[in-house]
């Protein structure tokens, strides 16, 4: 499908343009969410998009879903809280790094151990972009930001792992430079059964950049480029070539209950019946 046509199709009318600073790269994130649900070829009808607050969280805004915009860090609660109500609803949530970890960081590891079928999309620009460029559990160390002049000396989340070792079963991760992969790997978290994060690096050119001076929106992306390694790829680098780099692509993948139909069969044994998982119903 033609870009105009996915706009016309899963964008909101008269909602564009949208808020995000020029050389954001949430814009993208969004456009390769879309491209993922017209991919799968989803209802839009039984699609649901929770966000949070923030730059992130801004998105579900734009898009024409069955759409929450919740309260800071509290997107994961609410998902959850659909999904369980109706769980043949495909839910997909969009947040940031501070809402999803910081903030949100003690219902992101939950929903993970849970293994709970929603999607998590999580749009990393290393910094608090839209309340005044604090830094957050993902901004590198040693980087600066409002809250930290002369550098955060705390050592930042690695996110995908902290997923996989809460419980989630799929984690990916994509840059907005390698705009296919991140509309492959979107599409391949919503398809799992189970938990899913997809970390999506984005940048934030006017305060995590001009703070780190890492130079505009075009050297940003370039350094996506160049320091964003496909997992194949990056696992047969020398270890001291891998300090500068990190793995794309699809990291772990795995099996285990999920926790809608597991729910299902509390609920069976309470009323002492045989049902059918509502994940399964028409």
């Amino acid at each position: 499908m033609e870009t105009q046509e996915l706009v016309e199709k899963y964008f909101r009318p008269g909602r564009l343009p949208h808020i995000w600073c020029p050389g954001c790269g949430n814009g993208i994130i969004t456009g390769a969410i879309v491209k993922a649900v017209d991919k799968l070829g989803l209802n839009q009808d039984e699609t649901v998009v929770v966000s949070g607050i923030g730059c992130s969280s801004r998105s579900s805004g734009y898009l024409d879903f069955n759409t929450v915009h919740s309260a800071h860090g509290r997107a994961l609660p609410v998902a959850t809280g659909v999904k369980l109500s109706e769980p043949r609803l495909k839910v997909i949530v969009c947040t940031g790094d501070g809402d999803a970890t910081a903030i949100g960081g003690n219902h992101f590891i939950h929903a993970a151990r849970r293994n709970i079928d929603l999607t998590v999309v999580l749009f990393n620009n290393n910094i608090y972009g839209m309340t005044g460029g604090q830094y957050s559990p993902l901004t590198p160390t040693h980087s600066k930001a409002t809250t930290a002049p002369y550098g955060t000396i705390e050592r930042a989340f690695d996110v995908a792992k902290l997923a996989e070792a809460a419980g989630a079963t799929f984690v990916a991760r994509a840059t907005t430079f390698h705009t296919q992969l991140l509309t492959d790997v979107i599409a391949k978290a919503i398809a799992h059964e189970g938990f899913s994060l997809v970390e999506a690096i984005t940048a934030c050119p006017i305060s995590f950049g001009r703070q780190n001076k890492r130079g505009g929106a075009p050297d940003m992306m370039k350094w996506q480029r160049d320091h964003g390694v496909v997992l194949a790829a990056y696992n047969k680098l020398p270890e001291d070539q891998k300090e500068d780099k990190f793995p794309i692509g699809v990291l772990y993948e795995a099996e285990a209950p999920e926790y809608t139909k597991e729910y299902d069969k509390v609920i069976a044994a309470a009323q002492g019946v045989q049902r059918t998982p509502r994940s399964e119903e028409s």
